[in-house]
């Protein structure tokens, strides 16, 4: 994005654009937002020591699973990346997503009498964890891409475990949550002792020491520091440590005494993945994303739908607007269902899914005046892909009263440095509601294998070893083939729909970083829950604060049949942006969580 398509933007959006709390963050060489002011900052350390981009979100995402635990995040758990090296020009898909483990079969599961697979709060939550994949991504982009030895990239998170870290609102909110408190007196006790004052959340500013977490993060460096040879040899030692090692061990003796499947032989087999990124187009810019082992291409689908509407003369989240932007939502969300799976698994029309005749096909099926209230139908993109096969239409698989589409969890890191490198984190797993944690190691598994159902022909079918199809995903946005802009949050199946509205904030209202992560937001519950007990609710639509009661009266005058305030649509989004005239950096931090963004 240019600056003289930034000031054209601006002036025709003037009306639309909404008041911020907080100003847009520019520097010069380098930026970093993320889900807490202290992530942030360890990232920042590494740029101003003449560290890259990638240096910055490995040592942010290390930090991360000491600060914000709370947020659904753990060592032991996922995350999954978009990266884009400027020197060689590769954009890359990063899948740091866990895998099913090894003795995970349905078979095993409904011979416990099981038809999904259950998690926490109780004694269940061992049968979800999904094998640690966070930290094999992170040391392998490490090698590949950074500049940096384990023992920098994890300095920040090791002195914030050591000597703690103030207890913030966000968190101690959290804490106070009764299915939290509910695992951490089922299973082995220390948590408590970490995180709590005779059963009440610790104080705001009081401080939270990890030396545990601390001990197994130095593991890593220890290994690292006995490693001979250069630094791709310490970086080796350090995945070695974790992932066979005595941290391996230590989690595995962890996972038996609870009940859990995994194994060393689960954790030895585990590999990151590189991938080619999925792309579409939409307004002049190309959206880069992963593959169907996640929901990315929700967006991706929902923005070719939506390229046949005139949004902006509807009017930025006026109720025309916001309704076609559900039912384009809603769309894409019937073919998930019906589609997406691991494609290393499943045979996926990824290239009909992606035609863009199929999404103006599609896109017939909006009807201005009424919505869907049952999820749609799937359609065929068979018809489009040089792939066979033929239309699926699954069933919706839902269970009974839980959460809605934002899973209260996750966070997200996005750094751009001065050279253009771009790399984009969002990592998860490891719910103190849900999973159990182990106060030897200082963290919990995450348990997303939850996601996958046991429907026969189903592409997010269980199978060991597979990805399930996770919620987790980011973006890299190009113009005429330069990376321009990252976009990303937290949000479970909020998130797709978060970051469409940030695209279309950004790309279609004009909004600078700050009002595009800031504009309220909304989101269907009219699909199908990702995470057990996969809720469903049928002509939901969750509105944030900020919407007024016009607003939701003519939403209902078009038939979306229940109309409630959420928390929060994708909480801890991030939008950073390059303007490649200038080389001038912009980005800006949610305030609906301790995001903070810092430039240099």
């Amino acid at each position: 994005m240019t600056s003289s398509e930034s000031a054209s933007r601006l002036e025709q959006s003037e009306l639309s654009r909404p008041e911020t709390g907080r100003p847009v963050v520019y520097g010069t060489q380098g930026v970093i937002s993320s889900g807490h002011y202290l992530t942030s900052m360890a990232g920042m350390r590494m740029l101003l020591s003449g560290g890259n981009a990638f240096d910055a979100v490995v040592a942010s995402g290390f930090a991360a699973a000491v600060i914000e635990p709370i947020a659904a995040y753990s060592l032991t758990a996922e995350g999954v990346f978009m990266l884009y090296h400027a020197e060689s020009g590769q954009m890359l898909s990063l899948s740091g997503q866990g895998t099913a483990p090894g003795r995970a079969s349905v078979e095993f599961y409904r011979s416990k009498g099981f038809e999904n697979i259950p998690t926490g709060p109780g004694p269940d939550a061992p049968l979800s964890f999904t094998v640690p994949g966070v930290v094999a991504a992170y040391l392998s982009m490490l090698e590949r891409f950074g500049t940096k030895t384990v023992g920098e990239v994890l300095a920040p998170a090791i002195h914030y475990a050591q000597y703690g870290i103030p207890m913030y609102d966000y968190m101690r909110g959290r804490l106070q949550v009764p299915a939290g408190k509910e695992q951490f007196n089922q299973f082995p006790p220390g948590a408590m002792d970490i995180f709590y004052d005779n059963g009440e959340p610790l104080s705001a500013g009081s401080l939270i020491v990890q030396k545990n977490l601390g001990a197994t993060l130095k593991k890593m460096v220890e290994a690292e520091s006995a490693a001979a040879g250069h630094r791709g040899n310490g970086i080796k030692a350090a995945r070695d440590e974790f992932y066979g090692g005595t941290i391996a061990r230590m989690l595995i003796d962890n996972v038996e005494r609870v009940g859990g499947v995994m194994s060393m032989e689960d954790l030895a087999a585990f590999e990151a993945k590189y991938e080619e990124p999925l792309k579409t187009t939409f307004m002049g810019h190309e959206i880069h994303g992963q593959s169907t082992w996640t929901q990315g291409i929700v967006l991706h689908q929902a923005l070719s739908i939506l390229e046949g509407f005139d949004l902006k003369a509807m009017g930025h989240n006026s109720p025309q607007y916001i309704h076609t932007v559900l039912e384009a939502i809603k769309l894409a969300f019937a073919d998930r269902e019906a589609y997406y799976g691991d494609p290393d698994f499943v045979t996926v029309p990824i290239d009909g899914l992606l035609n863009k005749q199929y999404a103006a096909e599609r896109a017939k099926l909006v009807d201005a005046a009424m919505a869907y209230v049952e999820l749609p139908s799937a359609g065929d993109p068979w018809r489009f892909s040089k792939l066979e096969g033929r239309p699926t239409e699954m069933p919706v698989i839902a269970g009974g009263d839980g959460a809605s589409g934002d899973d209260g969890g996750t966070t997200h890191i996005a750094v751009i440095d001065r050279d253009g490198n771009m790399a984009c984190a969002t990592p998860s797993g490891g719910s103190f509601g849900k999973s159990v944690f182990f106060p030897d190691l200082g963290c919990s598994p995450s348990t997303r294998i939850e996601m996958f159902n046991f429907n026969d022909g189903h592409p997010n079918r269980l199978e060991p070893g597979k990805r399930p199809r996770t919620t987790l995903i980011n973006y890299i946005v190009s113009k005429n083939g330069v990376p321009v802009m990252t976009v990303g949050c937290p949000g479970g199946d909020h998130q797709a729909q978060a970051n469409i509205q940030l695209m279309l904030n950004a790309l279609v209202f004009g909004m600078n970083p700050q009002e595009a992560i800031e504009a309220p937001r909304f989101a269907t519950e009219g699909v199908t829950n990702s995470f057990y007990p996969h809720v469903y609710y049928p002509g939901r639509v969750s509105l944030e604060a900020g919407f007024p009661d016009s607003t939701r009266d003519a939403l209902t005058g078009l038939g979306h049949r229940e109309i409630v305030t959420a928390a929060t649509c994708g909480m801890g989004a991030t939008i950073a942006v390059r303007d490649p005239e200038t080389g001038v950096l912009a980005t800006g931090g949610d305030p609906r969580r301790a995001c903070y963004a810092i430039g240099w």
